[in-house]
């Protein structure tokens, strides 16, 4: 008939993993996509071999002609992790389905039949590979990270500040942040990813540090000066209301179009929603987004009221002492004076 060994071979891969055809490389992504071609799942067994048909140079033939189907064993393979033999059981989730729900069902079921039938007694066990693995790896590493960026703010901070409630007070606005990421995300329909989320956090953080220390700053200096308590928490939030509130608006207009998936072709002139190559980004301009807006209001809202709560008075400020603050010279100890009027 003309037929060659690589085109029976071809025909078969239909039934079997597929035929592969092409690949296809989507915008932003590293990594290709194969484009196969596999009959439908209901197609997929032995007897539709005997339906195949080849086309050759006398028109398609069936592949019974070429080949003939005998059951026969296979070799297996043993395999060993850490000693121990292993089986390895894959499986796919269906379009719409929540990963996390699977494990979370997964898991139940697997506990439930363990104990039922043993298999924990007789030193059987499972774990989740893949995806839950790398998923838990990248949570420990930014995990690491976080906990070491809030140790390097804490030194920065209090070298700045050379007080504890400052530091306090600004490290609790950055954990106070983390509600209006997750908001943010139950907001947009977003599961919470730990790599792209995640590092929106410790994005979040840097901006919020800032907006706090110049507000905090700004307190102080004016605390310093010889104004009131209440006074220099009203100067400063007119005084530093307008640049926190435009450096959040910057952030959050900056990312907003990524976070509604907005995908802008500057060459081709094209806008599309919803393209391929922002998916990957929406969970992390999610969290920068209601975070950082969140954080803003804590920033010009809840931080004058803690400092109105915590710092000291006018007549208790020449009480305590920082750790690097060096004594006045001489036993002098400057007194509190208006603004405006020099101090004794």
């Amino acid at each position: 008939y003309g037929a060659s060994p690589g085109a029976v071979g071809a025909v078969v891969q239909l039934v079997t993993s597929g035929l592969k055809l092409s690949d296809f490389r989507p915008a932003g992504s590293d990594d290709a996509v194969d484009i196969v071609l596999r009959l439908p799942p209901d197609q997929r067994t032995i007897s539709a071999l005997d339906q195949l048909r080849i086309e050759t140079e006398l028109g398609p033939v069936p592949i019974s002609n070429f080949v003939t189907r005998v059951a026969a064993p296979t070799s297996g393979t043993l395999t060993r992790i850490d000693g121990a033999r292993s089986v390895t059981v894959e499986a796919g989730i269906k379009e719409g389905v929540q990963a996390q729900d699977v494990r979370d069902r997964v898991t139940v079921m697997l506990n439930e039949t363990f104990k039922t039938e043993g298999f924990t007694d007789a030193g059987i066990r499972w774990t989740m590979v893949g995806e839950d693995q790398e998923q838990a790896e990248a949570g420990a590493f930014l995990s690491k990270a976080f906990g070491a960026a809030i140790f390097l703010i804490f030194v920065v901070l209090l070298a700045q500040f050379n007080k504890f409630i400052s530091v306090g007070l600004v490290l609790s606005a950055v954990i106070m942040s983390t509600i209006g990421v997750f908001l943010g995300l139950m907001i947009m329909g977003q599961p919470f990813g730990i790599v792209m989320s995640g590092i929106g956090v410790i994005a979040l953080a840097g901006v919020v540090v800032n907006n706090n220390i110049v507000l905090i700053a700004t307190f102080d200096q004016l605390r310093d000066a010889g104004m009131g308590k209440i006074d220099a928490i009203l100067e400063t939030c007119r005084e530093r209301a307008r640049p926190v509130v435009l450096t959040a608006l910057t952030a959050i207009f900056g990312v907003l179009p990524i976070a509604f998936g907005l995908n802008l072709e500057l060459l081709n002139h094209e806008t599309t929603f919803g393209a391929p190559s922002t998916q990957w980004w929406i969970s992390l301009s999610s969290a920068i987004v209601f975070g950082l807006a969140f954080a803003t209001i804590l920033t010009l809202i809840v931080t004058p009221s803690m400092l109105m709560l915590v710092t000291r008075g006018d007549k208790d400020r020449t009480k305590g002492r920082g750790w690097f603050r060096r004594k006045p010279s001489g036993g002098l100890v400057r007194k509190s004076s208006k603004l405006g009027q020099p101090a004794e």
